[in-house]
């Protein structure tokens, strides 16, 4: 059983917050915005929030095996019994509670000048629907520090771009906020505090440091003009540890084919992705998060070919696409019956050529400068590599033809040494 975190006890009464439940830009995920207003007991307004948001969760199956499931607020079932104003023991929480169980709260600090979010609490269900094959069932609770900057006070934080806060095996996604703690005499201020990401992009939609191409396909018209061909996307190094010791090495550039509304190619950045994932002795997973709003997760699994030997090889890959690209509608798609990337355990897995992993017939994903180790990494560094087939088969071609060439050579030259050597003998006969 999951140890849950203490609730402030509530200063006011469940009819003191006033909760608005407004149907939401499908943007993203089929979310719904959460307006709060949150009172004291003389009906001041202590706490205002208007924000969507939405959870990405991977458990772990019956069988073992690790699924992704999505946990999206509804407008019916949400409660928010649990905001309190605070007071000099229990700093200000803002709370809500919604579907089967699942809840959610981040209480605030001040200065003097400023005030911000201290701690994101968040507790699911596994005994929900959504996780109908979960091996385990209850309530687990994530806390998270949250990375909200100070803002002054009297100031309403505005941020429509698209944040996320990654802890163990959740995600949690927020966007289109509008929030002011500690509001003063009762009444929401005027004046706005614009998040760093609003002000550096043209539109909250729009995803910096990421290429994308469109694709020309068989029935579309052929361009009037000739387009840029696709560049190779950057190579890049990502690693995990288990403590001090790396568990996990990855290298490779990639890029995602996308073929939803209009076919486009996404190269994906390494310098502004960040890895997370597990290891452990027969599973291990790597999560690639690019710009918050790109997850790729790589799951890697152990089989016994036979008494004595043992190969790892990539079992699945789940992708989660936040917003949307060219149009495209927000994506949530996954493979795990896959059966490639496969070596001797212990070793690396390498292709320097492109590779095609088939996710769904909307998705794929192209690999170049491949290698992969995510078991039994010593030293931080890469094992013995096995290079992929295609790569072999390059060396097998010329190695085969020289042999054939080299054996052609030998008879025609065996040939000519048993003819010479009868013409002598006949030449010695006739004396």
């Amino acid at each position: 059983m999951a140890t849950r975190c203490p609730w402030p006890r509530p200063l006011s009464l469940p009819g003191c917050c006033l909760l608005l439940l407004v149907l939401g830009s499908p943007r993203f995920f089929q979310s719904h915005a959460v307006e709060v207003d949150v009172k004291d007991h003389s009906n001041t307004t202590c706490i205002y929030a208007k924000w969507m948001m939405s959870f990405l969760i991977k458990y772990e199956t019956n069988s073992s095996e690790y699924k992704n499931a999505t946990l999206d607020l509804k407008s019916t079932n949400i409660t928010h019994d649990r905001s309190t104003c605070g007071n000099k023991t229990h700093a200000p929480l803002l709370a809500v509670q919604f579907g089967a169980g699942h809840s959610w709260s981040i209480n605030f600090t001040k200065t003097n000048e400023t005030y911000q979010g201290n701690i994101i609490s968040f507790t699911y269900n596994t005994s929900d629907a959504v996780f109908e094959d979960a091996k385990t069932k209850g309530l687990i609770t994530v806390v998270v520090k949250d990375t909200l900057p100070p803002v002054q006070l009297n100031t309403v934080y505005k941020c429509h771009h698209l944040d996320s806060v990654e802890v163990a095996n959740v995600s949690q996604f927020f966007w289109d906020v509008t929030l002011q703690a500690f509001v003063q005499n009762g009444t929401v201020s005027k004046n706005d505090s614009t998040c760093e990401a609003d002000r550096s992009t043209v539109a909250p939609t729009t995803v910096a440091n990421l290429t994308t191409t469109p694709i020309t396909t068989a029935s579309s018209p052929l361009p009037t003009t000739t387009s840029k061909p696709v560049e190779k996307p950057l190579t890049g190094n990502y690693s995990l540890k288990d403590g001090d010791k790396t568990c996990l090495l990855a290298t490779m550039g990639l890029q995602l084919n996308v073929s939803q509304e209009k076919p486009v190619l996404v190269n994906i950045n390494p310098k502004t992705t960040y890895v997370t994932g597990s290891c452990g002795n027969t599973s291990a997973t790597l999560r690639l998060n690019d710009s918050n709003s790109r997850f790729i997760d790589f799951t890697f699994a152990v089989k016994n070919t036979s008494a004595n030997t043992q190969r790892f090889y990539l079992k699945e890959v789940n992708i989660t696409l936040m917003s949307s690209i060219n149009g495209s509608e927000p994506l949530d798609a996954g493979n795990n019956n896959l059966s490639i990337w496969d070596t001797f355990l212990g070793s690396s897995y390498m292709c320097q050529k492109e590779q095609t992993v088939l996710v769904t017939e909307e998705l794929q994903i192209h690999t170049f400068n491949l290698r992969i180790q995510p078991f039994r990494v010593q030293d931080n560094k890469y094992s013995k590599a096995e290079d992929c087939s295609p790569d072999v088969d390059n060396f097998i071609v010329p190695i085969t033809v020289g042999a054939a060439l080299g054996g052609l050579v030998a008879l025609v030259l065996m040939a000519y040494f048993v003819s010479h050597k009868k013409q002598r003998n006949a030449g010695y006969q006739q004396f």
